[in-house]
């Protein structure tokens, strides 16, 4: 295997298992909401990746998570939870506003937890 490959499989692995752990953590643990971020960092800890490739790799596992899952709630319900809680912010009942802003949360939140693994690795 070249050393590009196995860079390029780290960081699919990496994406792979952020995504798992978040969705683990999530559904089968009794843990606040932000317990995906221990994951994350750990992963990231035991994965020896550049920093930047670690925070894109974390970012991407759990951004489409979220966005995947939060699709999934909001299509199941015709989009009334999301719409209620988009009045509620000043989102002016965009729900497509609402499911963007709970992505893009989780990607910065699951980025930055394995940049932080990335860079103690690296000490």
């Amino acid at each position: 295997m070249s050393n590009n490959s196995a860079v390029n499989s780290k960081f699919i692995i990496t994406i792979f298992l952020s995504a798992l752990f978040a969705y683990a953590v999530g559904i089968y643990g009794n843990l606040p909401w932000w317990s995906f971020v221990v994951t994350n960092f750990l992963i990231s800890v035991v994965i020896v990746q550049k920093p930047s490739r670690a925070f894109i790799a974390g970012a991407l596992g759990v951004g489409l998570l979220w966005l995947t899952l939060s699709l999934l709630i909001d299509i199941q319900n015709n989009h009334i939870l999301s719409i209620k809680v988009a009045t509620l912010l000043p989102l002016k009942g965009a729900y497509w506003a609402l499911i963007l802003i709970t992505s893009i949360i989780g990607f910065l939140l699951g980025g930055l937890a394995a940049l932080s693994g990335a860079y103690i690795r690296n000490k």
